[in-house]
C-alpha cells in the first residue's frame, strides 16, 4: 500500500471573491508578479498591471501574457504621472505591490536605484492611492531578508516582531521599506483601508530566468553544458515553490477586504521540516534531471549573504489558516518539470495553468 500524502490544511481562495474584481498589481512583468497575475485572471479578476517591460532574453510575463484579464502599465515606478494615470483607470480595490529591485548582487552596483525604487517608490504608490473610495487593501510584498540577522538567531525563526535590519544594499532597502509602511500607516492611513506587509522565503519555480539567482543559474548551466557556480553552498535558506507565499498574498487580501481585524505584517515561508542548505537542493536538482552534480563554489567578495535564514509562518497559519502545501520535493519536482516542458515547446501558458490547477486541488 502506498505512503498517504502528507496532511496540510487546505487552502481555498473564494471565487466569488475575486470575480471581476478590480486588482492594481505591480510587478506583474516579474517572475513572481507573473504567476500573481496568472493566478489572478483565473479567478476572474479585472487586472491592471504596472511594471517596468521585461528584461531581455525568455520571460515569463511574455509567455503567460496572451489571453490573461489585464491591462499593463510599462512605466518605472518612480514616475509619478504615469503612475496616477495607472491608479485612476484602474479605481482598484486591491493592490498588490510587488514591484522592486529585487536581486542582493545588483543592489551592491546599483545601491542608489536600489533604496529609490524600494522605498520611495512604494511611498509614491501609497501616495497615489489616497482617497481611493473603492480601495479594500493593499498587500506590500517586502523579503525574508527584512530582519537584523546577526547569525545568532540559531534554527528558530524569524518571527515578525524581530527587530528590522540588513546590511546590504536590497536588504536594507526592503527594511526601510517596512518602516516607511508602518509610517504611513500610522500618519496617513488610519481610517483608509488596511496596508499590510509580507515578507516570504526564497521562492522557486518555472519562468524565473533573473541574474544571480539558483534555479535560473542552474538552468543556464545546464543548457551550456557548464558547472554550477554557487557563492554560498552551505547556506540555509527558507525554499520554497513560488505558488505558495502567491496564496498567502491573496489569502490576507481576502480576509483584510472584508475588514478582519489583523496584524499588519505576516511571513509566509516553509516549515521547519523543509530547509535545505543551497547544496542539498542543487544536488536534488541534478538528480532530477538525471544529471551528474557539476558545481564548484565561487566566492564573490564584498557581497555579505547570511549563512542562515529562517521565517516562522505560524501568524499566518493561526490566523488566515496558511500553510504551505508543496513539500521542498514537490516544489523542485514541480519547477523541473515546467523547465523541462518549456525545453520541449510545450505551450506554457497551459503547463503553468495546470500546475496552478493542482495546487489549487491539493488537500
Amino acid at each position: 500500500m502506498g505512503q498517504r500524502p502528507r496532511a496540510v490544511e487546505k487552502v481555498i481562495l473564494d471565487k466569488t471573491f475575486w470575480a471581476k474584481r478590480r486588482v492594481l498589481l505591480t510587478g506583474h512583468t516579474g517572475f513572481k508578479g507573473a504567476w500573481a497575475a496568472r493566478w489572478l485572471s483565473r479567478l476572474g479578476a479585472d487586472i491592471t498591471g504596472y511594471s517596468l517591460p521585461p528584461e531581455g532574453g525568455p520571460n515569463l510575463f511574455s509567455l503567460l501574457g496572451p489571453g490573461m484579464r489585464l491591462k499593463s502599465h510599462l512605466a518605472d515606478l518612480r514616475d509619478e504621472k504615469s503612475l496616477r494615470q495607472a491608479v485612476a483607470e484602474a479605481d482598484p480595490e486591491i493592490v498588490i505591490h510587488m514591484a522592486a529591485q529585487a536581486l542582493v548582487p545588483r543592489s551592491y552596483r546599483l545601491p542608489v536605484e536600489t533604496w529609490s525604487v524600494n522605498v520611495l517608490g512604494t511611498i509614491m504608490l501609497l501616495d497615489a492611492l489616497v482617497r481611493r473610495p473603492a480601495l479594500k487593501a493593499v498587500i506590500v510584498v517586502t523579503s525574508d531578508k527584512v530582519y537584523a540577522n546577526d547569525g545568532t538567531h540559531g534554527n528558530s525563526g524569524f518571527v515578525e516582531s524581530d527587530r528590522l535590519g540588513g546590511d546590504d544594499p536590497y536588504s536594507a532597502s526592503k527594511a526601510a521599506c517596512e518602516l516607511a509602511v508602518s509610517a504611513w500607516r500610522a500618519s496617513f492611513a488610519q481610517s483608509g483601508p488596511p496596508v499590510a506587509t509580507v515578507r516570504a522565503g526564497n521562492v522557486i519555480g518555472g519562468g524565473d530566468w533573473a541574474e544571480d539567482r539558483l534555479i535560473p543559474d542552474f538552468v543556464r548551466a545546464l543548457a551550456a553544458k557548464r558547472a554550477l557556480e554557487l557563492r554560498q553552498p552551505k547556506s540555509v535558506r527558507p525554499w520554497q515553490h513560488v505558488l505558495d507565499p502567491v496564496a498567502g498574498y491573496l489569502l490576507l487580501a481576502e480576509h483584510l477586504a472584508t475588514g478582519k481585524k489583523l496584524p499588519f505584517a505576516f511571513n509566509f515561508g516553509p516549515s521547519g521540516q523543509e530547509l535545505r542548505t543551497t547544496l542539498e537542493l542543487v544536488e536534488r536538482l541534478y538528480a532530477a534531471f538525471q544529471r551528474k552534480p557539476d558545481w564548484r563554489h565561487v566566492a564573490q567578495p564584498g557581497i555579505g549573504e547570511k549563512k542562515t535564514l529562517i521565517l516562522d509562518a505560524g501568524l499566518a497559519q493561526k490566523t488566515l489558516g496558511w500553510r504551505p502545501r508543496l513539500s521542498i520535493d514537490q516544489a523542485i519536482d514541480w519547477t523541473v518539470e515546467w523547465y523541462a516542458a518549456h525545453s520541449a515547446g510545450s505551450p506554457m501558458a497551459a503547463i503553468t495553468d495546470a500546475q496552478i490547477a493542482r495546487y489549487e486541488s491539493l488537500a
